[in-house]
Parts: C-alpha cells; structure tokens; sequence
C-alpha cells in the first residue's frame, strides 16, 4: 500500500524545501512555455499575416472566400467590399471573409 499513500516521515529542516517548491513550479512554467510556443504565438502571426493581406486588398484583384466563392473585387471599403462573381453579378460582403488573393487570371480559368 505504500505506492498509494506515502507514508509520513519526519523531515529535517534543511535546504532541501527550498528545491522542492522549484521543482513544483517548473512543471507550470513549462506548461505555460510550450502553449505560447505551440498554439498563442503561432495564431498570433497568422491573424497579423491575415491582417495585413485585408489590408493590401484593391479594386481589380482576384480573391477567394471562406465560402468558396471566387471573385474580382470591384471596390473596397473600410469592412465590405463588392465581388463581381460573374458578369454583371456583384456581391456584397465583409472583408474579413477573403481568405487569399489569387493570381490574377485564376478566376477567369476556374
């Protein structure tokens, strides 16, 4: 039954409690440590890039949606822009649904 319940024995006071309140803060530390590096950082940089992209979009580009739609922007605004889907079809829609700006011609081969 040792293995389940530790048993209690008298300690002396000495350095050793100093450690052991170190090593029961590392595993936190480091906890905390590998989900910035793996997941917050990573986010962070791709909603930057997606920021940035947002930013570059301009009338007569070629972009696709995060609903699959395909397009040309005919004009942007400060949150919409208008996407010529077909001609003489445009649509209205909020900018942060552009996934990527394509090539140009992509659109005109899809």
């Amino acid at each position: 039954m040792d293995f389940f319940i530790k048993s209690a024995f008298a300690q002396s006071t000495g350095a050793g409690g100093g450690q052991s309140i170190i090593s029961a803060l590392m595993l936190p530390v480091l906890l905390l440590v590998v989900f910035y590096v793996l997941l917050i950082r990573p986010q962070n940089k791709r909603a930057k890039e997606q920021k940035e992209m947002l930013a570059r979009v301009a009338a007569g580009d070629e972009v696709a949606t995060n609903g699959g739609m395909l397009g040309k922007v005919v004009e942007v605004g400060e949150q919409f822009i208008t996407l010529e889907i077909a001609s003489g079809v445009n649509v209205k829609l909020q900018k942060f649904q552009v996934s990527q700006i394509l090539p140009k011609g992509t659109v005109k081969s899809a």
